[in-house]
């Protein structure tokens, strides 16, 4: 009998596989394929303060191997996600979930942290630090390691619960980005968001997405996202969630050699529902094909 369960910051996980932010909405649309409560945990849609439209649309382009998405944060504010959202969960998954936090300056990152870690439902707060710094010109607090510091300080002065920073791979060092969030209090890390890419219509010969630009993910980001995961690894402490590309249960397994606790699955569940459910159920077969006993043993096993 093989053993699936991780632990993150305290919270045990049956397996660690997690839908990944922005994927999986808020959960209950998915529980109509499926009892959601297989999952280890999942992070829902990114809360920011004040309810969101999102960006222009078109914001969807495909890729060979993945997708380029510029939905711009779309949700209904935290006073929604707190009132209504979080009450209809409730009646579909009976686990702690992780609430994904955006912001567009850090008295809102502060605000939403707070709002939600009194929230019971909620066991993990993963703080998005890819969101524009209006009061920076509009870089992202994820690209400067003072920015991704000061973000992590302050919403650790509201938080009881573990907090995770989700960090942007569209920089230059990483690692240096994850040392600082981890020396401001982190406690745990996310990553990686999605890579900067583009597609243009040859018609029309224009971008494809209304903001030109938008988040690539899929299959194709999973090597990229594995060094990532690898280099955080050997640099920093606290746990890490690895996420960018999963779609295969020998991808969690691998995700986890190179540093991973939990693994995330994000864009695999917009082309296939049942990703997650898939995933889980040939965990068991795949570790027993590499001789794993236990998924715990084997977290960072490739250094």
């Amino acid at each position: 009998m093989v053993n699936t369960k991780v632990s993150l910051s305290g919270l045990t996980l049956d397996n660690p596989v997690i839908p990944a932010s922005g994927t999986f909405g808020y959960g209950y649309e998915f529980a109509n394929f499926y009892d959601i409560n297989i999952l280890g945990s999942f992070s829902f849609k990114g809360t920011t303060k004040d309810p969101r439209f999102g960006n222009p649309t078109p914001r969807i382009a495909e890729c060979d191997s993945g997708m380029i998405n510029s939905v711009g944060l779309q949700n209904p504010g935290v006073d929604a996600v707190i009132s209504e959202e979080l009450p209809k969960l409730s009646k579909v998954f009976n686990k702690k979930v992780i609430a994904n936090v955006g912001g567009f300056s850090v008295d809102e990152y502060v605000y939403n942290c707070m709002r939600l870690d009194k929230e019971q439902q909620v066991g993990i707060i993963e703080v998005n630090i890819s969101c524009p710094n209006v009061h920076g010109g509009g870089m992202s607090f994820g690209t400067n390691p003072k920015d991704a510091a000061l973000v992590t300080k302050e919403v650790k002065k509201v938080t009881t619960k573990p907090v995770y920073i989700k960090l942007s791979p569209n920089v230059t060092d990483i690692v240096e980005i994850a040392k600082s969030c981890e020396d401001a209090g982190a406690d745990g890390l996310s990553l990686i968001n999605t890579l900067l890419g583009m597609r243009i219509n040859l018609k029309t010969k224009k971008p494809i997405v209304a903001n030109k630009m938008g988040g690539f993910s899929g299959k194709a980001i999973f090597p990229v996202a594995l060094r990532m995961v690898y280099q955080v690894y050997e640099a920093v402490s606290v746990p890490i969630i690895g996420m960018g590309g999963v779609s295969c249960a020998e991808d969690v397994i691998e995700m986890m050699l190179a540093g991973a606790t939990g693994v995330q699955v994000g864009a695999a569940n917009l082309v296939e529902p049942y990703a997650c459910k898939n995933i889980i159920e040939a965990l068991p077969g795949a570790m027993k094909k590499y001789g794993i006993d236990s998924l715990e043993n084997i977290i960072g096993g490739a250094h």
